[in-house]
């Protein structure tokens, strides 16, 4: 029988002993991301995921059985025996504050002693981005649950701008002249990777009780993001700083239901309100580095404006 731990591609041995860190959300942006640093530092990864078969196959990762967030007894079974849950937020749907709460509630259950929450900037029972207020209601209830606790409130993705910019160049949203400082998921994903470490690594508990603003280093209106795009694009992109009624009525055309089209909505209408400008210097007190500007992010990534370039 071979007794040497396994390593990960770059030989990272896996530290068999070392306390157990369930991540969710491992099929997805953020929280694959996560799985496959903290596989690399050698750490036990416990997959949690809906459909397992989505799972990423990771050198010292094991995939729990099927653990959507409502359902708290596949939950708590799924988390039995780890030290740490990084929660990644559930899908936007009318039900997701209850299944976050079922989820936390699982974890207490199972006696996971500390959680890393992915939160939004700007979180607040009041914030004009919907989906946001269901983040707030979320922190309230791990707060209350008497685990440990550190909540990562991440601004908009920098994926996001180049994805909601159509294919005609134009950039449309109801955020006047307001400003976002947006963030890379690999920025999210090492801040966070390096808040999980510090309490495997150690006793530090520096990071308990903490809430991390995880924002690009800089913020910029839409319309200079429109600028930005055209200069990596080669062609002119504009922003059009729509009314609610033409926001409403332009995403008419998806046949979302209502709740869904209100945070889409409302999503720049919390750039519009100020409440998504803060920057923040966390991703790099975290990291070491600097975090990935709009700039950088559209050079690394020219897959993500493809859509708008012009055919040949």
């Amino acid at each position: 029988m071979n007794t040497t731990p396994p390593t990960d591609p770059g030989g990272s041995t896996v530290v068999r002993d070392a306390p157990i860190i369930a991540v969710t959300g491992a099929s997805g942006a953020v929280g694959g991301r996560v799985a496959q640093r903290l596989a690399r530092a050698g750490v036990p990864v416990r997959l949690l995921g809906r459909d397992p078969s989505r799972l990423p196959d990771l050198p010292g990762a094991v995939a729990a059985p099927p653990a959507p967030y409502g359902d708290g007894e596949a939950m708590r079974q799924a988390l039995a025996g780890a030290h740490t849950l990084f929660l990644v937020s559930a899908h936007e749907s009318p039900n997701r504050v209850l299944e976050h709460t079922t989820a936390v509630d699982a974890a207490v259950a199972a006696h996971v002693e500390r959680i890393v929450y992915v939160s939004f900037l700007g979180a607040a029972p009041d914030a004009a981005f919907t989906f946001a207020r269901d983040h707030w209601h979320t922190e309230a209830h791990i707060r209350v649950s008497g685990v440990r606790h550190t909540f990562l409130r991440d601004s908009w993705y920098l994926a996001g701008i180049p994805a909601m910019t159509g294919a005609d160049g134009v950039l449309r949203g109801p955020a006047g002249d307001g400003r976002v400082a947006a963030v890379a998921h690999e920025d999210i994903a090492d801040a966070a990777t390096a808040v999980l470490l510090a309490d495997t690594e150690s006793e530090d508990t520096r990071h308990d009780g903490v809430t991390y603003d995880l924002t690009g280093p800089e913020a910029f209106t839409l319309a200079e993001a429109a600028e930005e795009l055209s200069r990596a694009t080669g062609r002119t992109v504009t922003y059009h700083p729509e009314t609610r009624e033409e926001a409403y009525a332009s995403r008419a055309q998806y046949g979302a239901e209502e709740w869904e089209v209100a945070g889409w909505v409302t999503s720049y209408e919390a750039i519009a309100a100020g409440e998504m400008s803060t920057v923040s210097d966390a991703v790099t007190r975290l990291t070491g580095r600097a975090a990935k500007s709009l700039a950088t992010y559209l050079s690394e990534n020219p897959d993500s404006y493809r859509h708008l370039l012009k055919a040949d």
